[in-house]
């Protein structure tokens, strides 16, 4: 059924000789002490076993894997790999990366056939296949000296069943690398071949052989800063039982109505997502300035989403991004297109999140309700990935207080607890979110009649965060505020990024002095309903002006500029389709 091999039979004639194997390039400082601490001859060898590194996204973990077993089969400890990666594209970034280290993975490996070529060192699967044969696994993995490399092993404590196949598959093998760029996981599953030890307050806390955080990596110039621009704004929505409902993003208000909020707000219907896409549109057309590939990401929440966010790039740019709906082969390939080009966006569901590496990404838009420290951290990490010194990440968010504090506490090195102290109540649950996301079977067209339904959102720029620092104040998407934020250089150390926002603060506080010592007004964002409001007015008259002069009735006008400008009846537009039909009336009456 299966024939395992042993170190022997991959041995090129020159095996002696330590220059025969790859080694990946030169390591990293963190890498280097990483290995040296693997082999610390001051440690017992048995206790070796396990060895769990944590290590921010884009440090590099893949790399110390290899190099670690390369060290393994040169030293003869070991006789096989096997990697258990995330997802299917994964499988062959793994494979790829390994051939550059002289090691031989093979991505293809299948249950089905349960036979592993001679030709490879071993091969590459996903925890899902464990989960299918563990069996199958387990057989090939005592059959001889097993390397079992865990990538992302947060994903084993995924389902109850995944986490038992994984322990039923690998238990017996001779040695485990477990990586993982989030050593915690947002429930209480035990993670396997995980170690747990009591704090001094009883809560069982991972154990990490080796940690680099995004802190220290930032300093080492492994990966780059990251500079957060969040937005809020009005948001406007009917309730299930058909009551309308006006709150303003981020507010301090109940979670239920932040969750409602936050999901009117990433509505591609609305204004807010427009807003935000043409400002980060801009902020990458900025970028690309200093660094002609730069990327860009949208992670959304579902296909229907990432779907629209596309056709409103597509508007915005006049080329169609990259869409990535599926973890799929089709979508392995899209996205290594995109990261070997020069495209400038790619939107993509969830999947896009961890470990696909696309270090060209520089510009991001948060627009996903996912809102756990593990993902977060996770989906920041695909800006991060530093190709230069100097390259600078910008992240767009919506102003959800759950967001900006893992954006304040990027730095946070954080631990797995199997023990819940508190119901976390200062975060806001993925649950809730999706609960609110999630639309529910009706059996009845009366039923989808008083389902929930966003009715308008309007964006509004409110602050930049770097290095848990907060810069900016409230302004309109477009002005000069917002632009000090979105214009700066795409290439800066971090301590030139904290100078520059520094003094761009000051200037804005020397520009508000300015207008109260002129004694003007400080420009604050009206509430949606006003906006909403004076642009049907204006509309009306607009109407009027055009009934009289052509000899039609409002409703003819109405439903003629409602033909030509798409849309739904004036009640249920939005600010930027009244807009549209606004300025097309302006336009007709200028040419009259």
């Amino acid at each position: 059924m299966f024939r395992a091999t042993s170190a022997a039979d991959h041995l090129p004639p020159s095996f002696p000789e330590r220059a025969a194997w790859g080694t990946a390039g030169k390591l990293r400082a963190w890498q280097e002490e990483a290995l040296s601490a693997y082999f610390d001859p001051t440690v017992n060898p048995a206790s070796r076993r396990d060895f769990l590194v944590s290590a921010t996204p884009g440090a590099g973990k893949t790399t110390f894997a290899l190099r670690l077993a390369s060290e393994l089969l040169q030293r003869r400890l070991i006789d096989r790999i096997t990697v258990v990666a995330p997802t299917e594209h994964l499988k062959v970034q793994w494979a790829d990366a390994a051939h550059r280290a002289g090691i031989r993975l093979d991505p293809r490996f299948s249950n089905r056939h349960g036979r592993e070529s001679r030709q490879f060192h071993g091969v590459v699967v996903t925890y899902a296949a464990v989960a299918v044969r563990a069996s199958l696994h387990r057989e090939l993995t005592t059959s001889a000296r097993t390397l079992v490399i865990l990538d992302e092993v947060h994903h084993a404590g995924d389902t109850l069943s995944w986490g038992d196949a994984v322990h039923e598959a690998f238990a017996g093998a001779e040695r485990r690398l477990s990586l993982t760029g989030t050593p915690f996981r947002s429930d209480t599953s035990p993670i396997p071949f995980v170690r747990y030890a009591r704090d001094a307050r009883g809560v069982r806390l991972s154990q990490t052989d080796y940690a680099y955080g995004y802190g220290r990596a930032l300093r080492d110039g492994v990966v780059r800063p990251v500079v957060f621009l969040s937005y809020a704004g009005s948001m406007r929505w009917r309730t299930r039982a058909g009551e309308e409902v006006e709150a303003a993003l981020g507010q301090d208000d109940t979670k239920d109505v932040t969750a409602q909020a936050w999901r009117t707000a990433l509505d591609p219907g609305g204004d807010w997502m427009p807003a935000v896409l043409s400002a980060a549109d801009r902020r990458l057309r900025e970028v690309r300035q200093h660094i002609p590939d730069a990327g860009g990401l949208v992670i959304a929440t579902d296909q229907a989403s990432a779907r629209a966010y596309a056709q409103i790039l597509t508007d915005l740019t006049g080329t169609p991004p990259t869409l990535v709906l599926s973890d799929d082969a089709g979508s392995g390939e899209r996205i290594t297109r995109f990261a070997e080009g020069t495209q400038r966006w790619m939107v993509a569901v969830r999947m896009v999140s961890e470990g696909v590496d696309v270090p060209r990404l520089c510009v991001g838009v948060y627009a996903t309700s996912a809102s756990t420290p593990l993902y977060f951290a996770q989906a920041i990490g695909r800006f991060v990935r530093a190709r230069r010194r100097g390259e600078l990440a910008t992240v767009f968010l919506p102003s959800v207080p759950v967001l900006l504090r893992l954006g304040a506490e990027l730095e946070r090195e954080r631990d797995h607890a199997l023990d819940r102290e508190t119901a976390d109540d200062a975060l806001l649950d993925d649950g809730l979110v999706d609960e609110a996301n999630r639309a529910e079977d009706s059996p009845s067209e009366l039923a989808d009649e008083f389902e929930w339904e966003a009715l308008a959102s309007f964006a509004t720029f409110e602050k930049a965060m770097f290095d848990g620092e907060e810069y900016g104040a409230l302004a309109t998407p477009g002005s000069p505020e917002e632009w000090d934020f979105i214009g700066i250089p795409g290439i800066l150390e971090p301590e030139q990024v904290s100078e520059l926002l520094k003094h761009r603060q000051q200037r804005q506080a020397r520009r508000g002095e300015d207008r109260r010592e002129r004694g003007e007004a400080e420009t604050q964002p009206q509430p949606l309903h006003r906006t909403l409001s004076e642009q049907r007015r204006l509309l009306n008259s607009l109407v009027s002006i055009h009934a009289r002069g052509t000899g039609q009735t409002h409703a003819q006008v109405h439903a003629e500029v409602r033909r030509l400008c798409g849309g739904p009846d004036v009640a249920r537009c939005t600010v930027t389709q009244l807009q549209a039909r606004i300025d097309l009336l302006r336009r007709r009456l200028g040419s009259a």
